[in-house]
């Protein structure tokens, strides 16, 4: 099953603006928007644990922690899933941290395989190829993948004015057996929060 929300990022891509050098600067890499994406899943997953979860036979398996695979493109050659693991232990700053970490050993063919092994949901990103919307396939066993549109400014009411706003979709690909539209719904509405 798959739950379409757009969401606000214009708050975000001011903050990132405004601290744009000095992250630069601390860290030895740019900040992109997808550390905020994959912060905002894992308050969403541990507010749901059903989402990060396995199936396994007959049983489900609710995990005590969280593994977020990230995909990372490789050029013409496919992508590939690296795992930043115990995610739910980590603040932005540290999730951008291996979400860089684990994409330049993959685009230089430095992964090992527990880098790629027990992830508990993914995050996906083809926005950055200007995709709109996407709708991915789960990476099974987890139950849940959550797929980042492009971000575009578009004119929005508010306040019943008319605004630029800097806005995407998020599409979330689920387990119709264990996740019901309320829940994929919900978890979300809880991941739009991002950068509020």
């Amino acid at each position: 099953v798959y739950s379409v929300q757009e969401i606000d990022v214009t708050n975000i891509s001011k903050w990132r603006k405004k601290y744009k050098e000095e992250f630069q600067s601390n860290e030895g890499f740019g900040l992109s928007f997808t550390p905020f994406f994959l912060e905002a899943a894992v308050k969403a997953l541990i507010a749901f644990p059903h989402v990060n979860a396995s199936v396994d036979g007959n049983s489900i398996v609710l995990k005590k922690y969280v593994n977020l695979g990230c995909a990372v493109a490789l050029g013409n050659s496919g992508l590939i899933v690296p795992v930043i693991k115990n995610a739910d232990e980590k603040n932005l700053v540290g999730l951008a941290r291996g979400l860089n970490d684990l994409a330049l050993r993959a685009r230089n063919k430095k992964l090992i395989p527990d880098d790629i092994m027990n992830g508990t949901f993914t995050v996906t990103n083809p926005g950055v190829f200007g995709t709109i919307i996407g709708t991915p396939i789960i990476n099974q066993p987890q139950v849940a993948i959550l797929c980042l549109g492009a971000i575009e400014k578009r004119p929005v009411v508010i306040d019943d004015m008319i605004a630029i706003r800097e806005r995407c979709y998020l599409t979330l690909s689920y387990d119709h057996r264990i996740i019901d539209g309320s829940m994929g719904g919900q978890l979300l509405e809880n991941t739009s929060k991002v950068g509020m």
